[in-house]
């Protein structure tokens, strides 16, 4: 079995998962956070709309530069409206899908670097950047996620397992 086909029901599982938490975020709460040093809501769910990026660069580039010398640097997305998060996040996801399918095994294996203004921030094989800065990535900004949601009195969706208020995955 390839990687890839390893991977991708895992990937798929994950996706759903955060698809389910993002479709509860309220709208109109997008400058919410439960604490000062917190990411407000509208950035926090954004950002999982964005992480399937992550999988389409590394599977398809061999760097990626945030702040790249003479250009203008990755500026974070805010959006207000569910709709348009879970939209971004579908999107995202099937051109993550199809790259994460297209790659080869020794292509997973092959380096990719994070740099910033041209520096190394790390050197990872891809299938570590995808597994960490992906999978991972996603899972724990779904965790925090689940949080705001609970002291926003949003029913939390079963992800694992049930939850308080709903049973099953």
């Amino acid at each position: 079995m390839s990687i890839a086909s390893s991977l991708l029901p895992e990937f798929d599982t994950e996706i759903a998962n955060t698809r389910r938490m993002v479709e509860r975020v309220p709208d109109g709460k997008a400058d919410w956070r439960p604490h000062p040093k917190s990411m407000p809501l509208g950035r926090l769910a954004t950002h999982l709309s964005e992480l399937p990026v992550w999988a389409v660069n590394a599977c398809t580039q061999d760097e990626l530069d945030i702040a790249p010398p003479g250009k203008k640097p990755y500026k974070p997305q805010i959006l207000d409206a569910t709709m348009a998060i879970v939209a971004q996040l579908d999107k995202n996801a099937a051109d993550a899908r199809k790259a994460l399918a297209a790659t080869s095994d020794p292509d997973f294996m092959k380096p990719w670097t994070l740099k910033v203004s041209g520096k190394a921030v790390f050197t990872l094989p891809k299938i570590t950047v995808v597994r960490s800065m992906v999978m991972n990535h996603m899972i724990h900004h779904r965790g925090q996620l689940s949080v705001f949601l609970r002291l926003l009195d949003v029913p939390v969706p079963a992800t694992y397992g049930p939850s308080a208020d709903e049973r099953g995955g």
